[in-house]
């Protein structure tokens, strides 16, 4: 026991002195507001520009030149629902445009206070009524890692290809019921094997594999649209092919396109705080995000429909989707220089899939799993664990069942946004701008967010409705016989979730009013390089020194309000 108990010790992450238990649970390095010298590395051109800068460190910016069949089938599904091309082009601009203001919302806490999501989350949930919105997140990023990771595995099997076409014809020395052959697996395993190496390096100095990327994979990508229209001798049929849907029926398509677009971001409009809490500035989070999502999707779906639209020209009138399925039949009789120039496109591709695996998924299942067990887990053991877990859970058997496995994430959309809901109700209407690091930290009894046992039940009362609103119309999508006006707001299942959720924690939290909220608009500086949250005499001397240190200037202002905990009366503000 003494022995099992040492080791325990060991598996422990280092903390700030003197925190009482319940606090270990609670914080550590990791969790804490990003500080200004070691974490706020990031301004707006490496947020921005996918070209010119080292861009890019949180998922839209990869998944704008992302390499998956994702954004390509989005497109594909709006024209197969009756949409012409210019139509679907048009809802994928707007759909994303709306998420990017979505994302911009929840972005704007972290890049003020920099913190991460399942802090954020502490402010509208409870300290512990957080753990579960945190849960539902940590286990989507898990799947969605090994799901990524299996189609990144398919990218090297074309590079592979391209070198030695034998490869094509390795023999397979797996059981049937296995779920996958040699090949896939041997692509998945080497992809996966790559990957890890990535995952050591913390979130603010990995963006220079992200400078090879934003570089890199665009290039590819239009290389490949390109050699597409080339083969084809024109751009193909769909560009000529008018809209089959008309009236009510075409309206109804332009809604589910947008909503799938919305659902494409479901997961990053929640947990953006964990990328843009390493922002410099407030504004290097906003500009950047509303303009580089809707422009870098539009394009991305443009390439997408034309290399598709060249496909059905190529192969004789076989319409091919999936971007990778495409590239791989460009192989079969390919010359010597035809096969480097298909290696190059899929490496470009290989590093999209490995950008998007890192910041989307492995990143956000880490910070999630820190929540979780901060005495035992930062980012970086989170992140190795979800690639554990990634590859444990058979990614290929999800994929093969690709029709109910896409119903069911594409529903998961619902109870996300019914996260999303309440915290932007809390943030911008309830609190205006205004939270109290220090009592995210702690569930003494006058912390600001303990709410009841550290649950908020008014989070929670909304997060269901959220839920139970679109939950009919998600039982139609099973095949269950359901009325039709539960079909129609479940097509509309994002906005019903988020308004619905937003407007029922309103109402409750006037009924019933929450402690630490502001009257005005006051986003409060805070000097977080300094901040302490352990408890103690000792401990609080050297605080109330370190807080007579002048604060460094910054575009906020360096004021705090006070509240009466147990009443939840304001008392105005005092700069310090």
């Amino acid at each position: 026991m003494a022995r099992l108990k040492q080791w325990i010790e060991k598996l422990e992450v280092p903390s700030e002195p003197g925190l009482t238990n319940t606090q270990l649970m609670l914080m550590n390095y990791d969790l804490r507001p990003g500080e200004r010298k070691r974490d706020r590395s990031l301004h707006w051109p490496t947020i921005a520009h996918p070209t010119l800068s080292s861009l890019v460190f949180w998922r839209f910016s990869i998944k704008n030149w992302k390499a998956d069949g994702n954004t390509w089938m989005i497109s594909s599904s709006m024209i197969v629902d009756g949409l012409s091309w210019w139509q679907s082009w048009l809802c994928v601009w707007v759909g994303y445009f709306i998420a990017a203001c979505f994302v911009c919302l929840t972005g704007r806490i972290g890049a003020v206070y920099h913190i991460s999501f399942p802090v954020v989350c502490r402010s509208t949930f409870g300290i512990w009524g957080s753990l579960w919105p945190v849960l539902n997140r940590a286990v989507m990023a898990v799947i969605w890692y090994g799901v990524q990771s299996y189609i990144g595995g398919q990218c090297v099997a074309i590079m592979i290809r391209a070198i030695w076409p034998s490869y094509k014809n390795v023999p397979n020395t797996l059981s049937a019921s296995s779920g996958v052959d040699s090949q896939n697996f041997l692509s998945f395993f080497l992809f996966w094997l790559i990957s890890l190496p990535a995952l050591w390096f913390p979130v603010h100095k990995i963006r220079h594999l992200f400078t090879v990327k934003a570089v890199y994979s665009p290039i590819a990508a239009i290389a490949f649209f390109a050699w597409s229209i080339s083969r084809a001798n024109g751009i193909g049929p769909i560009v000529h092919q008018p809209a089959t849907a008309h009236g009510s029926t075409l309206a109804w398509a332009v809604v589910k396109a947008i909503m799938s677009c919305l659902g494409n971001f479901a997961a990053l409009i929640i947990n953006d705080p964990d990328f843009s809490r390493f922002a410099r500035k407030p504004k290097d989070a906003l500009w950047s995000q509303l303009f580089t999502i809707p422009i870098g999707f539009g394009i991305t779906s443009f390439i997408g429909i034309i290399a598709s639209s060249s496909s059905a020209v190529i192969f004789g009138g076989r319409m091919v989707w999936n971007p990778l399925d495409l590239l791989s039949m460009f192989l079969d009789g390919a010359s010597s220089g035809e096969r480097f120039g298909i290696f190059v496109i899929a490496t470009g591709f290989a590093l999209a899939q490995l950008g998007t695996n890192i910041s989307a998924n492995s990143v956000s299942a880490g910070t999630d799993m820190t929540a979780l067990l901060p005495r035992y887990i930062t980012i970086r053991r989170g992140s190795y664990i979800c690639a554990a877990v990634g590859l444990a859970m058979c990614p290929w058997n999800l994929v093969s069942s690709s029709n109910q496995f896409t119903t069911y994430l594409s529903a998961y959309s619902i109870f996300l946004s019914a996260i999303a809901g309440p915290m932007f109700c809390d943030y911008y209407v309830v609190r205006k701008g205004y939270l109290q690091i220090k009592d995210l930290y702690t569930v003494r009894k006058n912390s600001a967010y303990r709410y009841v046992y550290g649950f908020s039940w008014q989070a929670y009362a909304s997060y269901i409705s959220g839920i139970l609103v679109n939950i009919v119309g998600f039982a139609g999508e099973v095949g269950r016989t359901v009325p039709v006006g539960a079909q129609y707001i479940y097509k509309i299942n994002y906005f019903s979730g988020v308004v619905v959720s937003f407007v029922m924690y309103y109402i409750l939290t006037r009924i019933v009013p929450v402690p630490a909220t502001s009257d005005h608009w006051n986003e409060v500086g805070v000097d977080v390089d300094h901040l302490s949250v352990a408890y103690g005499e000792e401990v609080e001397a050297d605080a109330e020194e370190e807080d007579a240190i002048p604060k460094p200037d910054d575009s906020t202002d360096f004021g705090f309000a006070s509240t009466d905990h147990k009443s939840g009366t304001k008392v105005g503000s005092a700069a310090v």
